[in-house]
């Protein structure tokens, strides 16, 4: 038994995607899986002890796609059944153009004329529930969405150990500000050594903050980490505290306790799934969620009006 699975591109969204692999996985446990996907994607979910091929999607990089899709499609070959947890008229293509004859998406007007299972989520709500409903239509038996799982070790830290994360890729609508990191991290330090947290990108908001907290116990990995070892650090936290993220849901497959942040983002469809230590900090606003990477009105009151000290109140119901 052999299963190809396109995994979203995303971070957060690829390990949302997890419940659904495992559900599908204990029905099949003797199935290799092919995984496709980002550089992200594949480096946070590679790991799982099935999978025995695992690729980077390129297609879009150099000449024509749909011909590189066309070529990737046959590199992977038919596998005996295939799930895309994409949108995406090229991962439609794919799967179509491997020979897979057993294929699932969801529902779009590609994969109707594509795939032969399309299929629209029961569930409006999580995503993690929608993705399980479309890994449903691959299986007769009914599927159990559990709890999101990551295959890498968790990093062991030798004091009580508090990880912030102050970056979100997607945008800066989904951002706290640094000076209100910075004053919660201030607050906690005499519980906590402290860890930042952030990619590339967020190199220069990890050191504003680690400017403002002189004389503190502060690791700045920002810019520092694979992804393998950013997710085995997180899942080592006693404490975490994130925006709406990837990272966000890194711990969340590893019930590290979790303060997030939320603004502009739909917190019913993206919060941390079945992390019973998880506390979510937002504001009702009648803007919200309006999706944008950047506020549309200007104001970002969604995420300007959350304090300090809203957000230090939920770390300590959470201890």
């Amino acid at each position: 038994m052999t299963i190809l699975i396109i995994l979203p591109n995303w971070l957060g969204d690829a390990v949302m995607a997890t419940p659904a692999i495992e559900a599908l996985c204990e029905q099949y446990p003797q199935a290799q899986l092919t995984l496709v996907g980002s550089h992200v994607s594949i480096e946070a979910l590679k790991h799982h002890p099935q999978c025995t091929r695992s690729y980077v999607d390129e297609t879009k990089k150099k000449g024509n796609r749909f011909l590189n899709t066309y070529r990737f499609a046959k590199e992977l070959g038919a596998h005996d059944m295939a799930i895309t947890f994409r949108n995406q008229l090229h991962s439609s293509l794919l799967l179509y153009w491997s020979q897979t004859p057993i294929t699932a998406g969801r529902s779009t007007w590609h994969s109707k004329l594509l795939l032969t299972h399309a299929i629209k989520p029961t569930h409006p709500s999580h995503l993690v529930e929608q993705y399980g409903d479309i890994a449903q239509s691959l299986t007769p038996k009914p599927l159990e969405i559990e709890k999101l799982k990551l295959h890498l070790p968790v990093h062991q830290y030798y004091r009580p150990t508090l990880g912030i994360n102050p970056g979100a890729t997607y945008g800066s609508a989904k951002r706290w500000y640094p000076e209100k990191f910075a004053a919660v991290a201030l607050e906690l330090s005499n519980h906590y050594e402290i860890i930042l947290f952030g990619g590339p990108g967020e190199v220069d908001m990890a050191k504003d903050i680690e400017s403002r907290l002189h004389g503190i116990a502060l690791t700045n990995m920002a810019g520092k980490t694979s992804v393998p070892e950013l997710c085995s650090m997180i899942a080592g936290l006693d404490m975490f505290i994130t925006n709406d993220s990837g990272p966000m849901h890194v711990a969340a497959a590893y019930q590290v306790p979790t303060v997030a942040i939320f603004g502009p983002t739909r917190y019913l469809e993206t919060s941390q799934w079945k992390n019973e230590k998880s506390k979510i900090v937002r504001h009702d606003m009648e803007c919200a969620p309006c999706m944008k990477r950047e506020c549309p009105l200007g104001h970002h009151e969604c995420m300007k009006n959350i304090t300090p000290n809203e957000v230090i109140e939920a770390v300590r119901s959470l201890i």
